[in-house]
């Protein structure tokens, strides 16, 4: 009865604060604080409800504009595209994307992404297909990919750092049935042309209607364009609101990189909860120089645009030196950011456009509470943003209060309304902790836990849709949580909340850790190794650095007979990773203990990192300006650990 009552009060408040806000005195509020006192019976609930009423009565409001949002598609069938060209009927001739010394306006956009998908209607691509996409940042990425789903056709947006393996990898999971690749990546194409067949079509861009293809075999796709009529493409079959829109890689917590599916109903929600949750609006210009084929830039930044009517600005790389001037030229009022990109912001030398700007919120993830108020206030950042979730996952949260160090928030009081929480798992095989009913345990404030987000099927908003790879959907779901049979999404993050229902950022779990904002998959980086060295075991895994954000690969790797070949190592890694997956530090080990399951123990390693006191075993530094390992030295790890040496 008294829990009833307390959730039945809460609620009555919070409504009539909502509809009565203006009019509502300090009198009437304490006395509706003192009734929530005298029901319940306790000061904690008294005083979090004094605390968090104000975010409650602003989170319902714009929660509510989301919800509309999302329900109004799913009711109306409304595909992305067809947001995008409303967008386009709207104001034709205002700026969509503006990239260097171009602007391209929605008009613009519109035609030229009905073109591509003419193009590819008229080469027999159907609805359900998959096209990969690897291109470097610039707006025909984005013009490509709308018009391939124009079309139905699925865009797989590629990391533009990957070659060899990776990039074979990645064409082949998501079942692509041609590639499209911009001509500065034309190397790492050749390097697998022969794998992908004679028979298998590819489209080079980036060289003008009129210049051949880099590749012997590949069509110009600028050329096709030139021909193409820029009208709407005659659909063959009608697109809906739940269809597959894109593919859009994660490396997930195990193996190489999965193609997460990204429906049109998924998009929908993402995009709009950023912009409603956030306080956006159309009259925005937002800044976005992250790369185009994550989740963070090429479906928030560029959704919004395309969506909501934003403008955006885009740029080829991100680059540290050039940001607060690109915003303050363009006119940017909103700007994006990762963990890793403030953290190079802050390192800069101060520049008069470092507080010369119209910024008035970033929002991102990965932002350190350590650095949070020192970036915000050098800056001149009036609110800062964070929001928590995967691309492929139903567990996501937003901090839309700016609340520091928080990167989203649950009401703690009636936590239904949005039904993710934290649950304990086994710290060495990262297994959840069951009761003995065989169900899940749940964490209390302060406690870390895995985060999950419970799954209702066919939920656009709380399903969760998988990979392109069925098992590995499978290994991402954990079954009777709270009774049996019921689901959830695993994230593979840990978190802590407080007793405010805020959520903090603790840790990542499985075979992935995160550096240079891209996420690293351990099992492919040993296997680089192991392919370089022969059948030498190796365990991969990230180690906190002082001072930096994400963590940094190290490579155990055992080399009983003090044979290791460290040039040859070097070349391997150099040949097949990009740099960010690259380990900086290594280990030479006797043996690598494992599990029953053959999987390597690596929560001691981890622990040890690279502390040149705590291991005994020889390590190395990778001197990427040379190329190849050297010796960890005393004086090599204390410039690290100080920030001398930057990595």
């Amino acid at each position: 009865m008294v829990a009833a009552g307390k959730l039945a009060l809460y609620g009555g408040v919070s409504a009539a604060l909502w509809i009565l806000l203006e009019a509502v005195t300090a009198g009437q509020i304490v006395a509706a604080l003192f009734a929530v006192w005298v029901v319940t019976g306790g000061w904690r609930t008294l005083r979090i409800v004094y605390r968090t009423l104000p975010r409650e009565i602003r989170a319902t409001r714009r929660f509510t504009k989301l919800i509309f949002r999302v329900k109004s598609c799913e009711w109306n069938n409304t595909s992305v595209p067809e947001l995008f060209q409303q967008q386009a009927a709207l104001h034709p001739s205002k700026t969509a994307i503006m990239f260097e010394d171009e602007r391209w306006t929605y008009k613009e956009l519109d035609e030229y992404s009905n073109r591509v998908g003419n193009v590819f209607l008229a080469r027999g691509f159907r609805k359900g297909d998959a096209v990969a996409l690897f291109v470097e940042n610039r707006p025909e990425f984005v013009a490509t990919w709308l018009g391939l789903a124009k079309v139905g056709v699925i865009p797989a947006l590629i990391n533009f750092n990957l070659k060899e393996a990776s990039l074979l990898h990645c064409i082949q999971v998501a079942g692509c049935k041609a590639l499209i690749y911009g001509v500065e990546l034309s190397n790492a194409v050749a390097d697998i042309q022969d794998k992908l067949g004679s028979e298998f079509p590819t489209f080079s861009t980036g060289m003008g209607g009129k210049d051949p293809s880099p590749i012997s075999g590949s069509a110009s796709l600028d050329a096709l364009l030139a021909e193409a009529p820029p009208s709407p493409p005659a659909l063959l079959e009608t697109l809906n609101y739940a269809d597959k829109l894109l593919y859009i890689y994660t490396s997930g917590t195990t193996g190489m990189p999965k193609a997460a599916i990204i429906k049109h109903s998924r998009f929908v929600f993402f995009t709009a909860g950023i912009f409603h949750m956030m306080g956006l609006s159309s009259a925005d210009v937002i800044y976005d120089p992250l790369p185009l084929y994550h989740s963070a830039g090429g479906m928030l930044g560029v959704g919004i645009m395309m969506t909501h009517g934003a403008g955006l600005l885009i740029r080829r790389r991100f680059s540290a030196s050039g940001y607060w001037r690109d915003v303050s030229e363009h006119g940017c009022t909103v700007a994006q950011y990762i963990g890793e990109t403030c953290r190079y912001l802050l390192n800069q030398p101060e520049r008069p456009h470092d507080k010369q700007h119209q910024i008035r919120l970033m929002f991102g993830n990965g932002l350190r509470p350590q650095i949070w108020e020192e970036f915000q206030s050098r800056f001149n950042i009036p609110k800062i943003c964070e929001f928590y979730g995967s691309t492929e996952g139903n567990a996501n949260i937003v901090n839309m209060e700016g609340k520091t160090g928080a990167v989203g928030f649950v009401p703690p009081l009636v936590p239904w309304v949005y039904p993710c929480k934290l649950i304990r798992v086994d710290e060495d095989t990262g297994e959840p902790i069951r009761d003995k009913n065989g169900l899940c345990v749940k964490c209390e404030a302060g406690e870390p836990g895995e985060f999950i987000g419970m799954m209702i099927r066919n939920n656009p908003v709380r399903d969760f849709h998988g990979y392109a790879d069925k098992k590995a959907t499978q290994k991402k779901i954990v079954h009777d949580v709270d009774r049996k049979g019921d689901c959830a999404f695993r994230s593979g993050d840990i978190l802590v909340s407080d007793e405010d229902g805020y959520f903090y950022f603790k840790d990542r779990t499985g075979d992935t850790f995160r550096w240079r904002g891209e996420n690293v998959s351990t099992t492919e980086v040993e296997g680089v190794i192991q392919k370089a060295l022969g059948s030498t075991m190796a365990a991969v895994y990230g180690v906190e650095v002082p001072g930096v954000e994400g963590r940094a690969g190290m490579a155990a790797v055992a080399d009983p007979d003090g044979r290791l070949d460290l040039e040859q190592l070097a070349l391997g890694i150099r040949r097949s990773l990009p740099t960010y997956a690259q380990p900086l530090f290594l280990r030479k080990v006797k043996h690598l203990d494992m599990t029953g399951t053959f999987k390597f123990k690596k929560v001691v390693l981890q622990k040890e990192g690279f502390d040149i006191g705590a291991v005994k075993d020889e390590m190395f530094f990778l001197d990427t300006r040379a190329g190849h390992y050297t010796p960890l030295t005393r004086e090599v790890y204390d410039k690290i650990c100080s920030g001398q040496m930057r990595l």
